[in-house]
């Protein structure tokens, strides 16, 4: 596998006004205009002075200094490579782990192996060839790298199917716990709030008011941390009623209790006393709790339940002293 590569373009009065997904792809012939696209749009292109750019519209001036990082491709095909799994169940048609913090579920640019597949590979053998596409062959669902939880995989292609169209129907039950800032007010709701991308940063998802697709998260007050008229933090319940992505962070802010931690949707508490693991937690405070459904093959119905983590124990605990 090549290492990845760095060019450096200067534009000069030929692509004044240009798009610059347009005009980089005519100076990098190598690259076509949607991999320059993608580039951009995952933050790999930059001015020379540093300055990220993340629209491909942008219009190029001439004089202009950009520089593209090329990431090194990954592999075609995941390899195998066995890594320690905790596994809550198997059979001959699907397995439920319960995730770890850090480990991504299947390959992509910046994770190129050790992930959840290239483990489940190594596990399950040649069996998961080619189920759910190569590139995640028997994921019907994730988790992001820092949530952990249960996770169930599908073993053969009818399970695959049979799951997925659980999941894109919401017939089935997903329970997370959450420590978030402050308290969820009132203590129990439901927020229906369509989720879309965010119209300025393309890596982000957002509640939208005129488009996006419905969300529903049904949330409960487990226990607060803090003075009871103005806690510093809670543990939060949420059930998923719809799937988007980063739903639960996304509707946790939405409603004032970001999720501690969380490097995209959260906040940074500058308060006096608050605890430094509190505002040290290096990851997203979510845990997939509870996963609830009914087996593919023998229509029975399956419930897996998980403590949360220690590095969450540990945090949940320090906060029960908190005044």
């Amino acid at each position: 596998m090549s290492d990845a590569v760095r060019h450096l373009v200067t534009f000069d009065d030929s692509a004044s006004g240009e798009r610059l997904d347009r005009a980089l792809a005519l100076a990098l012939p190598a690259l076509t205009r949607s991999r320059v696209k993608a580039l951009i749009e995952g933050r790999r292109v930059t001015l020379a002075d540093g300055t990220t750019i993340e629209e491909p519209s942008r219009k190029v001036k001439t004089g202009d200094r950009v520089i593209v990082d090329v990431p090194a491709p990954v592999a075609a095909i995941p390899l195998p490579q066995a890594l320690q799994l905790d596994i809550l169940h198997e059979d001959q048609d699907l397995l439920v782990l319960n995730k770890p913090a850090g480990l991504v579920v299947h390959p992509a640019p910046g994770n190129p192996d050790h992930t959840l597949v290239n483990a489940l590979l190594a596990h399950c053998g040649d069996s998961l060839s080619g189920i759910g596409g190569v590139r995640r062959p028997g994921i019907v669902h994730r988790l992001d790298k820092d949530t952990s939880g249960v996770m169930v995989v599908a073993k053969n292609d009818r399970a695959h199917q049979a799951l997925s169209k659980l999941f894109a129907a919401h017939d089935l039950t997903r329970i997370y716990q959450a420590l978030v800032w402050g308290t969820p007010k009132p203590k129990k709701g439901l927020i229906d709030a369509a989720i879309g991308r965010h119209p300025v940063d393309r890596k982000r998802m957002t509640v939208r008011k005129t488009s996006g697709r419905r969300a529903v998260t049904e949330y409960w007050l487990e226990k607060h941390f803090g003075p009871a008229l103005h806690p510093l933090a809670s543990l939060v319940g949420a059930k998923l009623e719809t799937g988007r992505t980063h739903q639960v962070r996304v509707h946790l802010a939405h409603i004032g209790c970001p999720v501690v931690g969380d490097p995209v949707y959260g906040r940074k508490s500058r308060a006096a006393g608050v605890p430094e693991a509190l505002k040290a937690f290096p990851r997203q405070a979510l845990h997939a709790a509870v996963l609830a459904f009914r087996h593919p093959t023998t229509h029975r119905e399956m419930k897996f339940a998980t403590e949360l983590p220690q590095d969450l124990k540990k945090l949940v605990a320090s906060l029960n002293d908190v005044k």
